[in-house]
């Protein structure tokens, strides 16, 4: 058994659907193919979100119509029939959720629409198509807790509900959902944003795939992004423990939840290109090479904030606890920590949860912080390329040892939220 995983980009247009319908039957049977939410579909449905959050309903049924005339264009394209629309508008339209519940569990019931729509689609055109295919709702199957937005998996009895639906089905291709699943009562939720290449990890995991392979639209894993350096250099193969690091620097190519379930059960992923199925791409796998090239890792979108004791008392040895109490349960993304006698500096992700914890830190502590700024992780760097990086900008934070180095970037503008 083998896992594919096709994410948004991938599956963005008709051309897309066809080219992954190609990639599947170059394959033999018993594949499992997780598929992301069309395109730019996850960011259109959070617009919705944002209408229901403000009492706006009708905003709200405007812009999910029109997400759902994108998927019904698209499924014309293809040549569907109208049976078929309905199949897909049927599996992939569900109520607005429920009005009374907050923004996270709204969120989830409304966004997890995406991918069901996608995968219902893709489904229909295998079907049409004369492949072999069976739809799973991963709502029923991947059972989690109700952490909304941030879902947790119940492991034991995810495996079993998938174990069991597996085993009542000989279809050749099983097309499942990334990125959501569901709760006991019924309630979707969701895994996290890129949560798709998670969702394959788990089932791979479950089911003791051979292997999983991620299809993107780059050749591989590359030492930095195209969009942002030229003459990138492909890394063909390389450790689950390096993966790992890369990812939680925020590479961009696989999800950082995704390596361990993999790595449990040594189970390869292959990052292959889907506009060139035969190239090699790049394998993560249980080896002792090491990566021979610089990687640079960007990491956008981060608020620094700066903590200090109103009483000059020493943060470290009375505070870390509350501080860190505050940041976990206000869902901030730590990404760098520097620390001196009586101040804390953390770097964290720019969410909506930013200014909450902020006024709470501020209850006890003397809080500046710094927005807009982007951290640059360089692996294996070297004393040329930090000069080269740090020319031109203003780093607010550095951090270095003998292999990597990480600066936050950007102009300053401090903002004061000191109460």
């Amino acid at each position: 058994m083998k896992v594919y995983k096709f994410g948004g980009a991938s599956i963005s247009d008709a051309e897309g659907i066809r080219n992954l319908k190609d990639i599947v039957c170059r394959d033999g049977n018993d594949l499992i193919v997780v598929i992301s939410a069309m395109g730019k579909t996850t960011n259109a449905l959070e617009k919705v979100v944002e209408s229901l959050m403000q009492g706006d309903k009708a905003l709200a049924k405007e812009r999910l119509d029109a997400i759902l005339m994108t998927h019904v264009a698209t499924a014309e394209e293809l040549g569907l029939s109208t049976e078929a629309m309905e199949h897909v508008l049927e599996k992939g339209l569900r109520d607005l959720g429920n009005e009374e519940a907050g923004y996270d569990e709204q969120y989830d019931q409304v966004v997890s629409m995406g991918e069901l729509l996608s995968t219902a689609l893709v489904y229909e055109y295998l079907i049409e198509q004369g492949v072999d295919a069976a739809w799973v709702d991963m709502t029923e199957t991947l059972i989690t807790n109700d952490r909304f937005r941030e879902a947790q998996p119940d492991i034991v009895l995810s495996e079993r509900m998938l174990r069991m639906r597996m085993a009542s089905a000989t279809h050749r291709v099983t097309i499942v959902q990334g990125f959501i699943g569901g709760m006991p009562d019924g309630r979707r939720t969701t895994l996290g944003r890129e949560g798709s290449d998670y969702t394959a990890a788990l089932v791979a995991n479950m089911l003791n795939a051979d292997s999983v392979t991620i299809w993107k639209d780059v050749p591989g894993i590359l030492n930095a992004d195209p969009r942002l350096v030229e003459n990138t250099i492909l890394i063909p193969e390389l450790s689950y423990l390096e993966a790992v690091e890369l990812a939680y620097s925020g590479a961009q190519v696989i999800h950082p939840k995704t390596i361990r379930p993999l790595e449990n059960k040594n189970i390869p992923l292959y990052v292959k290109p889907y506009f060139n199925p035969d190239a090699k791409g790049s394998v993560i796998c249980d080896t002792q090479k090491k990566i021979d090239v610089p990687v640079y890792i960007w990491r956008k979108h981060q608020t620094l904030i700066t903590i200090r004791p109103k009483d000059f008392s020493f943060v470290l040895e009375q505070s870390l606890s509350k501080i860190f109490d505050v940041i976990d349960r206000n869902r901030l993304k730590v990404s760098l920590i520097q620390s001196s006698a009586v101040t804390i500096s953390v770097s964290v992700d720019a969410t909506r949860y930013v200014p909450a914890a902020l006024a709470e830190l501020s209850e006890a502590f003397k809080v500046t912080y710094n927005e807009d700024l982007s951290l640059l992780t360089i692996r294996g760097t070297t004393p040329d390329i930090l000069t080269r990086e740090q020319k031109n900008r203003v780093v607010l934070l550095k951090q270095q040892t003998r292999r990597t180095a990480r600066l936050l970037v950007k102009d300053i503008i401090i903002h004061n939220n000191t109460n």
